[in-house]
């Protein structure tokens, strides 16, 4: 079952919209995320979880968005610790990543992303959908895409609405793991050995479990697995699965001033 939007032909598009008119929209970045696992983990984990819920629920998946955010706040790269060993490792000078490199201020970055997803938004509701999903790989891009909207929602006011729900993952089911939630640690590896495999080496993690692996959670990343992992994913899917249809069946509730935002 084909549910990228991108690779489907128009009467494939039409037929899945009218069965389940509710798009997903993968965000993350590029990010260092340990030795062990590839920089797009972010996104590649995001675009592959909600192609799981599309297959569950219905509806399409629009193509990820990698670019964009902020790259001076809340980015290993720039932020972390380690930076600088984690700038040796990429054989890179940190200099490259000192404030100021990208040009443009934190906040007028944060600005331009902003307005990057109020675009995205205008045109997913402009190809016919009711419900848009917002899943944030890379968490910090969470209140991004709440911002965005919250926005977006008043903006439609007076007129046909297509309702946005942005989340991560984590968030839904972390009373059911431990850890929830992490940085290329254990949660994000498992879920990405399960959702995309051979993407991680858990060999380049430290033997010594009392060495920190480097730009990485320390909580037991190399007891990371598939199977655990398919655990994780199978929770969210349960949840973004109900959530989702909670949308669906109860669209009239979130209109109009004073409806609620988030579910």
């Amino acid at each position: 079952m084909e549910v990228r939007y991108e690779r489907l032909r128009p009467d494939q598009i039409v037929a899945r919209r009218q069965a389940c008119p509710v798009a997903y929209l993968p965000i993350g970045t590029i990010e260092w995320h340990g030795e062990h696992n590839p920089v797009g983990l972010d996104t590649l984990k995001i675009h592959a979880l909600l192609q799981r819920c599309a297959e569950r629920t219905g509806g399409l998946v629009f193509p990820p968005l990698y670019y964009g955010e902020s790259r001076e706040q809340a980015l290993m790269e720039a932020n972390a610790s380690d930076r600088e060993q984690i700038a040796a490792k990429m054989a890179l000078p940190p200099e490259n990543f000192k404030p100021g490199y990208m040009f443009a201020s934190p906040a007028q970055q944060s600005s331009n992303y902003y307005h990057l997803l109020m675009h995205i938004m205008f045109e997913i509701k402009s190809l016919g959908f009711k419900v848009l999903a917002v899943g944030a790989g890379h968490y910090p891009l969470l209140d991004h895409a709440r911002a965005a909207a919250s926005s977006f929602h008043q903006a439609q006011y007076g007129g046909e609405k297509m309702l946005v729900w942005p989340f991560t993952g984590y968030e839904l089911v972390r009373e059911r793991f431990s850890p929830a939630g992490d940085h290329a640690g254990k949660w994000e590896t498992s879920m990405l050995m399960h959702l995309d495999p051979g993407m991680t080496d858990l060999s380049r993690l430290p033997a010594d479990r009392s060495t920190p692996p480097i730009g990485a959670s320390n909580n037991g990343v190399q007891d990371a697995s598939a199977a655990w992992g398919a655990e994780v994913v199978a929770a969210i899917v349960d949840q973004v699965d109900i959530k989702v249809r909670y949308l669906l069946d109860n669209y009239a509730s979130f209109r109009g001033h004073g409806a609620p935002l988030f579910i």
